[in-house]
């Protein structure tokens, strides 16, 4: 299936159960279920017609909807099983991974333990940055502690 959203999947969906008991749809009826945009009827018809759950039926004329759209069986059952939006929200529980080939993962692999070792090695040269920082650090605090001690005993001795 193509890569449909939610919105498309119930249009589908709203498609199908329009079908009525002669189990077809006029070129009237699809215009008037998608408000005269042809446009749109026609992509959805072609996902039908694509999926085999329509079948053409008359001619196309100066148009690009066909005269007639004619239910299959296969349709019917298709929309009882939940149509399209099932369909869709199975698809977005699915994890990423489940269509993905070995060397398709392999590859992921290789590329994740690359980028882990990577960010290892970026990660010990700021650690090594932090621990200069912070040597730089205690040797201005030993700094100003012999200066204030220096200035302390200089000022004691010029006292007395």
């Amino acid at each position: 299936m193509t890569e449909l959203n939610e919105y498309e999947c119930e249009m589908l969906d709203a498609m199908l159960e329009a079908f009525g008991i002669p189990d077809s749809l006029t070129r009237t009826q699809l215009m008037s279920l998608f408000d005269q945009d042809e446009a749109t009827a026609f992509a959805m018809v072609q996902i039908l017609i694509r999926e085999g759950l329509v079948a053409e039926a008359g001619k196309h004329g100066n148009f690009e909807l066909p005269e007639k759209l004619v239910l299959k069986p296969k349709g019917e059952k298709f929309l009882k099983e939940g149509g399209f939006t099932k369909r869709h929200k199975q698809e977005q529980e699915k994890p990423a991974e489940i269509g993905g080939t070995l060397s398709k993962l392999q590859q992921q692999n290789m590329r994740l333990q690359n980028l882990k070792l990577a960010n290892e090695s970026q990660i010990q040269e700021l650690q090594k940055k932090v621990d200069m920082a912070q040597m730089r650090q205690y040797i201005w605090w030993v700094l100003i502690i012999v200066a204030l001690v220096i200035g302390y005993f200089i000022g004691h001795s010029l006292k007395k």
